[in-house]
């Protein structure tokens, strides 16, 4: 992007800030233009600043902004030292980080080093006194003392303060400077952590200086009971601590359950790791992935969930959701929390807690709420339960009846605003109409359902409620004038309207008014079903009609012609006798006769075209009740029923394609009274190619993320051709895919834009590089001197280049050949034509490139055969994960060593990592820490280099060419052959290699040849 229109998006992210200050995605987007431009970097810390002011920011944010308050600030005087410390007490306060804490008491310890050598200003008074520094300190450490595998970055800090404290006080403090620095010893070996052994080590140095002799022994023995019991308890959680390593927000998930499911959970313990798993989140969101958002409110909810259960105490509670609504001001179930939490706190003398009404105002005056009635609901409800609590305590004051029904209407209006379908559950109507029924308020009752109704028009479930009211009330004639009007509307779930008005004519009406009924039902049904069939087969035509258009060109079926076939200069010739013209004879009569004893074709398993996907699906939801869905439609082959985050999906595969048409009909139907979603698998699919070669899952994710909520992302395998870079991206609805259209065409880097396209599997052929061998050439015979410049140029005249690689040295220079690759099969044959041209006074050889021809007599860098080099530099793995991925497995160890090809065997959950030389294979090996892959510690090993093993294991091993009798090949002496000439045996591979033979001239070879 040019300066200037860096300089533009400046502007228009600032614009759209002003009316929109809490959007986290503009904030990021101006701190990360601010921080790419140069001569920005006071922009940069303003645009830090401007964030900071309306959410929680992460540690890298903070650690910035300090660094530049520390150079701007007079360290020396009292207020800059205040300011100082006020912003990392703002830092420490948005989410939990070790590195920030370290730094705040490397500040404070220098300071109280260098008054210790220099003469301190008086205005600071006791700061960086050695009481003030201790005590800060002590509160430094407080706040990571839990984390079990990096506290002692800090503690480590304060112990080595005190110890260099104790070597410099009087020796009438020193008794007690040794008494104090024992219990912080003693303490630390009560506190499950990492490095327990250091600790144990570090105080028994301590008390060899500093204690009598004859009390060694007893004072090791009493610290050993001490660490005992908190080394048993970071044992039990050392697999956990381990898996955190390379954490996900699952895993975070998965280990705080399991510490509250605990006989006796540790609430610092539990607050730690919700600390840890906020701030990780935290940082996930900023970088904009996805999913993200949405983990750091189900943690904060969990945070402050914990925090009441497990008696954090009011003021402990009420500190965390401060922090939670800044850091998710969008959460309505957190702000939720914070009002209940505060009328707990009402007439508990809490000094300086907030009012209800002013946390309201705040939690609505974000607008991120009314954009989202899932989260707008429950804030509207926490504020109408703490109304009535209030009116009812106050015996029914008139005045607060008036502003809780006042603001239940209000937040009917804010919840129709958010979204057209509003509130399908009908939350706060039944709410108000409760308060209505409490009142024998009618009239004001059968209002508010009939508004609701209005707005709901296709909804059954209002319209239930509506009659419902009207029967309760006794307006009789206006429910059965309510249901005739109805039984022919097209609502969502007409059967339950026709059930509830037969219902009602059985109770409430004559006999006359029940058979009236039942015959407009009858009609009801036909009119219904014939309706249902008209749109199954629309769909069902709309369906056919994308498949046949669909249908490339190319693939037409055309009326086939005769033509001679062209002579094949690479077939083996045949030895020439009778058999060969008895063949011709019959090959012959085969163009006069057409062949009837051909084998059918077997039919391929047709998943692509045989699967819908179904969304919104109800928890819980089993394969039953969805065979049950689907049981008119065709066949079921298979279910899979998913669950991600936030939502439950499904994908339901039939034996026959026809059966899908029916299948679509059934979207919008309920399971549950939940409304499903019934789709096309392949609509929410898309095929995304020409990407840079750096982008893997995660950044492939991050990046389609924000379209809507991924369902799955594959990878193809590399194992045939290194080269290949795409992916199919999967979404749980079609829109989402339909929106990330509009990355096609986007250059991730300069020069290579991106291609998005919907996968449509019956343009298959178009999408994949299954042609990829007919598309690419092998250049071979070039000059060291050759550049890939030169290549492009003689070889673009012929067509449009995709792709030129080339081999190169240690110098960069070229090692002889390369691979040129056209964008189609066309310009690469053209291309053939260069062959046996001058390029760098080198003649070339051009000829079309084999991904999967065998490597025979290339030399390898080790100087072992060529199996055995491949096995030298092969590391076996296992514990896979079930449905590994060889592309994503693959992009998993490039990350820790150079890979060259990737095979899974997912029978036995193991795969060979073939690396690209020895070396990284042993920098593999002998990795420290574990390898996690989704969630499962791999297991590596070196390859076996036993044959019958390797081929028991399933690895791939080079096949080894069999050997041929012939011009220039040696015939293999079998058993038997040898066994007859005694001569043969003896010499057996003593035998001296053979004389050269004379030159032979061409009718030597023409009577080899019969």
């Amino acid at each position: 992007m040019e300066e200037s229109q860096s300089l533009d998006a400046l502007s228009n992210i600032l614009t759209q800030l002003e009316t929109k200050p809490f959007d986290l995605s503009l904030h990021a987007a101006h701190i990360r233009l601010t921080q790419s431009l140069e001569g920005l970097q006071p922009d940069a810390l303003a645009a830090m600043e401007m964030m900071s002011s309306f959410y929680a920011v992460g540690e890298d944010l903070w650690l910035a902004l300090i660094q530049a308050k520390e150079n701007a600030v007079h360290v020396n005087t009292a207020n800059g030292v205040e300011e100082l410390l006020a912003l990392y007490r703002r830092a420490e306060e948005d989410y939990f980080s070790i590195p920030l804490l370290k730094q705040h008491a490397e500040f404070i310890i220098s300071r109280c080093e260098q008054y210790a050598e220099t003469e301190k200003p008086q205005e600071l008074g006791e700061l960086f006194s050695a009481d003030w520094t201790r005590q800060a300190l002590e509160e430094i450490v407080s706040k990571g003392i839990w984390h079990m595998t990096q506290s002692h970055l800090l503690w480590d800090q304060l112990r080595d303060w005190e110890l260099q404290t104790l070597s410099t006080v009087s020796e009438e403090e020193r008794p007690q400077a040794i008494v104090r620095v024992e219990e912080l010893f003693l303490a630390r070996l009560g506190q499950p952590h990492a490095t327990s052994e250091d600790t144990a080590q570090a105080y028994s140095t301590f008390t060899t200086n500093y204690r009598p002799n004859d009390d060694y022994e007893s004072l090791l023995i009493k610290a050993s009971k001490i660490r005992g019991q908190a080394a048993k308890v970071f044992q039990r959680r050392e697999t956990w601590e381990t898996s955190l390593q390379s954490a996900t927000p699952d895993t975070f998930a998965l280990y705080i359950a399991s510490e509250r499911r605990a006989k006796n959970p540790s609430y610092p313990i539990i607050s730690t790791l919700y600390e840890r798993a906020i701030a990780d989140a935290a940082k996930r969101r900023f970088s904009g992935e996805q999913g993200a958002e949405e983990a750091l409110r189900v943690f904060w909810a969990g945070y402050c969930d914990t925090a009441r259960t497990l008696n954090a105490g009011l003021l402990g509670e009420l500190e965390i959701l401060q922090r939670a609504v800044r850091s998710v001001p969008g959460s309505g179930e957190v702000w939720a929390r914070y009002i209940r939490c505060l009328e707990r706190a009402e007439g508990q003398d809490e000094a300086s807690v907030p009012s209800i009404s002013e946390i309201y105002d705040k939690a609505l005056s974000t607008n991120l709420l009314q954009s989202d009635v899932e989260q707008l609901v429950p804030v509207l409800l926490a504020r109408a339960g703490y109304d009535k609590r209030q009116f009812e305590a106050t015996e029914g004051d008139e005045d607060r009846f008036i502003t809780m029904v006042a603001m239940l209407e209000a937040g009917l209006d804010l919840v129709r605003k958010a979204s057209p379908t509003g509130d399908p559950r009908l939350r706060l109507e039944k709410y108000l109409t409760s308060i209505y029924n409490a009142a024998n308020m009618a009239d004001s009752v059968i209002e508010v359902w009939s508004a609701a109704a209005k707005h709901y028009k296709t909804s059954y479930n209002t319209w239930i409620c509506y009659t419902d009211a009207l029967i309760k009330y006794d307006r009789h004639d206006k429910a059965r004038k309510t249901f005739v009007d109805l039984h022919l509307k097209n609502l969502d779930w007409p059967e339950a309207i026709w059930e509830a008005w037969l219902a009602f004519e059985h109770l409430h009406g004559t006999v006359e008014q029940i058979e009236a009924c039942g015959d407009k039902l009858e009609k009801a049904q036909f009119v219904v079903s014939t309706r249902r069939a008209k749109a199954a087969e629309k769909q069902s035509a709309q369906y056919a009609a994308e498949q046949m258009a669909s249908i490339p060109v190319a693939e037409a079926p055309v009326p086939q012609t005769s033509a001679a076939d062209p002579m094949d200069v690479d077939s083996e010739p045949r030895p020439r006798g009778t058999k060969r013209a008895a063949e011709d004879t019959a090959s012959e009569e085969g163009h006069k006769k057409a062949r009837i004893d051909s084998k059918p074709t077997t039919l391929k398993r047709d998943r692509e075209n045989s699967t819908v996907f179904v969304a919104d699906l109800p928890t819980g939801v089993t394969e039953e009740e969805l065979n049950a869905l689907f049981k008119d439609c065709g066949k079921v082959r298979e279910v899979k029923i998913t669950e991600l985050t936030g939502a439950i999906v499904a994908t339901v595969e039939f034996f026959e394609r026809d059966s899908v048409p029916a299948a679509l009909t059934k979207d919008k139907k309920r399971i549950r009274e939940q409304e499903v979603a019934v789709h096309l698998a392949w609509k929410s699919t898309l095929y995304v190619t020409n990407f840079p070669e750096s982008a893997d899952d995660k950044t492939v994710r991050e990046l389609f993320g924000r379209y809507g909520v991924l369902f799955d992302v594959r990878w193809p395998s590399k194992k045939y051709k290194s080269t290949r870079r795409f992916c199919y991206i999967q979404f749980t609805s079609p829109t989402s895919a339909q929106n990330a259209l509009e990355l096609h065409g986007r250059e991730l880097e300069p020069g290579i834009a991106m291609n998005v396209f919907i996968s449509n599997p019956e343009r298959k052929k178009e999408r994949t590089d299954q042609d990829a061998d007919e598309r690419e050439l092998y250049v071979a015979g070039l000059s060291k001197f050759t550049t890939k410049e030169d290549l492009e140029k003689l070889f673009k005249p012929y067509g449009s280049l995709k792709g030129v690689r080339m081999a190169l040295d240690k110098d960069n220079h070229s090692k002889g050949f390369a691979f040129v690759e056209f964008e189609d099969e066309k310009s690469a044959q053209a291309a053939l034509e260069a062959n046996n041209q001058e390029l760098k006074k080198r003649r070339i050889a051009v000829t079309l490139a084999d991904s999967r021809r065998s490597k025979k007599n290339v030399e390898t860098e080790s100087g072992l055969g060529r199996k055995d080099d491949a096995r030298s530099r092969s590391v076996r793995v296992r514990n896979l994960p079930d449905g590994t991925q060889e592309g994503l497995l693959q992009q998993a160890m490039e990350k820790i060593a150079k890979v060259k090809r990737v095979e899974v065997f997912a029978d036995v959950k193991e795969a060979v990592v073939e690396l690209e030389n020895a070396a990284e294979a042993s920098k593999l090996l002998l990795q420290t820490k574990p390898v996690v892959f989704n969630g499962n510690t791999l297991k590596l090993s070196e390859e076996s280099t036993d044959k019958a093993a390797l081929k028991s294991e399933g690895a791939f091993v080079p096949r080894a060419a069999k050997p041929r009798a012939g011009l220039g090949h040696r015939k293999p002496v079998t058993r038997s052959s040898a066994l007859g000439n005694p001569a043969a045996v003896a010499s057996g591979s003593q035998n001296p290699p053979p004389a050269p033979a004379k030159g032979k001239g061409q009718d030597d070879f023409r009577k080899m040849l019969g």
